[in-house]
């Protein structure tokens, strides 16, 4: 089994002033001139960490990591103004452009790939390959799935715990619920419907129970900005027409890509991927038999880990050599 790469520090860190009020956070690590690769995190709102640049080889890759608006290290902390899909994609063009790349490879897990496919449709030019982990399609039965009905039945203990904070009569529409509640004028109503929601996530992203996953997710700061920016997404379609990622695949099928799944993935179940590989001639799916859906499962991490040796790989061995 492959190991992930040592921790190691950023030899550049930006902060990058977009529209108001947003400034967002990156880094870049590796080789300066190594292959680009830029790490989508997921929630969204969860923001990167240490462990984010660890799946690549340092000697091969120029990792960019960067927390996305409202996340991590970007201000304002869990904002939602001007704060949608189309948004972040415009980020991801004025990043690209700060740092001076042509083309880079996407890595995105959960939200993270659905950002991926998103930036990639739209600008198909920019992207050399993809490496997509525990795919989110953002289809109205997928949130209806892990936030209203699906997920319940399989953890029906954390999901009482989930529903309890909302009124029986809210409860046909548990995203609305959690909305309002998100977004009112009571802090401690805030802060206790996002760890009530971060929990929920956290506890069921995992095949093995792991409380250093859950742990991680309801820590107060992260699980505010994972809560509110989550919510306010899939209150609003994730601002994704119906099936836009799926009807759009045609725009990108000739670009490499690798999909990484977990069998028992509860939190975006496999027919995420399953839909996605089927449309997508370019793509090589691996479904992982013992993982749910964190990066940090030691299945998962493995074929992560060996996904970016052969990308790079492919690529390398693509690129024109010099005469």
């Amino acid at each position: 089994m492959q190991l992930l790469y040592p921790e190691i520090k950023p030899f550049a860190r930006h902060e990058l002033a977009v529209d108001h009020p947003h400034v967002l956070y990156a880094d870049e690590s590796g080789q300066h001139d190594g292959l680009p690769v830029v790490f989508l995190h997921g929630g969204p709102g969860a923001g990167c960490d240490s462990l984010s640049r660890r799946f690549f080889d340092p000697s091969i890759y120029c990792i960019i990591t960067f927390d996305q608006r409202g996340a991590g290290r970007s201000t304002p902390h869990a904002s939602l103004e001007n704060n949608t899909i189309d948004h972040l994609i415009q980020d991801l063009e004025a990043l690209r452009k700060h740092l001076g790349i042509e083309k880079w490879v996407l890595f995105g897990g959960s939200w993270g790939s659905t950002l991926a496919l998103a930036y990639a449709q739209a600008h198909p030019d920019r992207v050399m390959g993809m490496i997509l982990r525990g795919v989110f399609l953002c289809r109205d039965q997928d949130i209806r799935w892990f936030y209203q009905e699906g997920a319940s039945h399989i953890f029906p203990d954390y999901w009482e715990d989930y529903v309890s904070l909302i009124p029986e009569e809210e409860r046909g529409d548990m995203v609305a619920a959690y909305y309002r509640r998100l977004t009112g004028d009571d802090e401690i109503c805030r802060m206790h419907a996002a760890k009530s929601w971060a929990v929920w996530e956290g506890r069921c992203a995992t095949l093995r129970p792991s409380s250093k996953v859950i742990d991680r997710f309801s820590e107060a700061r992260r699980a505010y900005a994972i809560a509110r920016i989550e919510c306010h997404y899939f209150a609003h379609q994730s601002f994704l027409r119906p099936d836009q990622l799926l009807a759009n695949m045609p725009r990108i099928e000739h670009i490499p890509g690798i999909i990484v799944h977990g069998r028992y993935d509860m939190v975006c179940p496999l027919d995420n991927a399953y839909a996605l590989h089927q449309r997508w001639p370019g793509s090589e799916l691996q479904i992982i038999r013992d993982a749910g859906h964190a990066a940090s499962e030691p299945g998962i991490a493995d074929a992560l880990v060996r996904a970016t040796q052969a990308m790079s790989q492919q690529l390398l061995d693509l690129a024109p050599q010099a005469e």
